[in-house]
């Protein structure tokens, strides 16, 4: 099973550092480890060019005294700009073992490629002028940018403060793990290609990490239609969306898929329609799960659809226009999981709601809210963060952006659902669908429609197989 890669925040990483001394491995050696892997993959991109190293006072400063070593040691012509004098012990001992040239801030050297170890994760203000200028004036003169664990003066968590003078960066070395601006927007845009280099950081089952690819079993020999899960999707005013969603969910696993409500017209020969009252239909013990959502409406006759179909207690999915202000009474009812699927405007609108934080990261609101309401979260939207109650959490990074058309979202929620009703705990469900989703819309051609999207839904089921 691979190793989920973890995204922290600036104190979950200092943190997971501090727990690796303590079961024995030195600041040195974690400096010597990740310098060394940094070094890796400049060696790589350097392409035997000049390398410029411009190091700060602390461990970030110390990380570039070791690439410049690691660099020396190849044959690289490089040169180190020691911006401030090292402050920590481990980046003064990293210093002392460098056995290359070391320039103070004026002049500045001639090279091609800018490695950026000014500032870390420890920064906590902006940047000075005389750093911005320094900077500044080194991007002008390397059309080659590399930045160590994150460009100096972006904050790791939020994003803020990027250089904006400057150009974007051409490779970001994460150290460790993901920092949330490596994964999240605006600021991923601007770091250019993303590598990792592993400290041996332990994996918690609470820490947000990477979306994996998810495996996902063959139907049993002895499997059929309702072992395979009963999902009901229900029409509202606009039953288009749902007809979209019940599409995607035939194609993510699910064993039989019903439209509840509505007319039963134009439907495709395996797709099942019961005009019946929703109360009525899904009091048949044999299903798995309930979508509510996708063309509901804001109509007269919503609300009491929405009540009906969460009477039955079944494991659900509610999206668009069932996440409203009824969800707290309903909810309170509810013995079974919920998924919630809200885009920004709907999430805004659930902590309102419910009274979770509207401050922090994306990571950190979709956790508050899971966590107050009680549902898993698929906070969705160029990035994808998932968050269940228990504070187990994934982040799917940017989503192919052919995404952004009608109809992507009912897909989602189909699919989704459509793996909660084939029995998973409900954060693996969602999960799965995100992961599926975002498999599809790699797998469709640009400019896709949604019904092409909800069609990939089945290849990228085969890849997981």
């Amino acid at each position: 099973m691979p190793r989920a890669e973890l995204v922290l925040d600036a104190a979950q990483m200092r943190s997971a550092e501090q727990a690796l001394i303590e079961r024995g491995t030195s600041v040195d050696d974690l400096m010597e480890r990740a310098g060394r892997g940094a070094a890796e993959w400049i060696w790589r991109a350097s392409g035997g060019r000049r390398v410029t190293v411009v190091c700060g006072p602390g461990n970030n400063g110390g990380d570039g005294y070791v690439i410049a070593q690691a660099l020396h040691e190849r044959g690289a012509e490089v040169c180190v700009i020691a911006a401030y004098e090292a402050r920590t012990e481990a980046a003064s001992a990293a210093r002392a073992r460098y056995q290359g040239a070391v320039l103070e801030r004026a002049p500045l050297p001639a090279g091609d490629v800018l490695v950026d170890c000014l500032f870390g994760t420890g920064i906590a203000r902006q940047l000075g002028e005389d750093d911005r200028s320094l900077l500044d004036d080194l991007f002008r003169t390397h059309p080659f940018r590399v930045a160590v664990d994150l460009p100096s003066g972006l904050d790791a968590d939020t994003g803020e403060e990027p250089v904006r003078f400057m150009a974007p960066w051409n490779l970001t070395i994460a150290l460790g793990a993901w920092k949330p601006v490596h994964i999240l927007s605006p600021a991923r845009a601007r770091l250019g290609q993303l590598r990792l280099v592993p400290l041996g950081l332990e994996p918690r089952p609470d820490l947000p990490h990477l979306l994996l690819k998810p495996r996902i079993a063959a139907p049993a020999r002895d499997a059929h239609k309702y072992t395979r899960g009963l999902l009901g999707v229900v029409q509202g005013a606009m039953p288009g969306a749902a007809r979209l969603a019940a599409r995607a969910a035939q194609h993510a696993g699910a064993g039989y898929v019903k439209l509840i409500g509505g007319g039963a017209g134009n439907l495709p020969d395996d797709l099942v329609a019961d005009s019946r009252d929703p109360a009525e239909v899904l009091a048949d013990p044999r299903f798995s799960a309930l979508l509510i959502g996708p063309g509901l409406g804001q109509g007269e006759r919503s609300p009491a659809l929405l009540e009906r179909a969460m009477a039955h207690d079944l494991p659900a999915v509610l999206d668009a226009d069932a996440l409203c202000g009824r969800l707290p009474v309903l909810l309170a009812r509810q013995t079974r999981p919920v998924i919630a699927t809200p885009h920004e405007g709907e999430f805004a609108r659930l902590a309102a709601i419910f009274g979770s934080s509207v401050s922090g990261t994306k990571i950190e609101r979709a956790r508050d809210l899971a966590r107050v309401c009680g549902m898993v979260i698929v906070a969705k939207g160029p990035d994808t963060v998932i968050a269940a109650p228990d504070g187990r959490t994934a982040i799917a990074p940017q989503n192919c952006s052919w995404l952004s058309t009608a109809g992507t979202g009912d897909v989602l929620a189909g699919t989704i659902a459509s793996r909660l009703a084939t029995g998973p705990d409900a954060f693996v469900a969602a999960c799965e669908g995100v992961w599926l989703h975002g498999e599809a819309a790699r797998l469709s051609p640009p400019a896709f429609t949604a019904g092409q999207l909800a069609a990939a839904i089945q290849p990228a089921l085969a890849s997981c197989l």
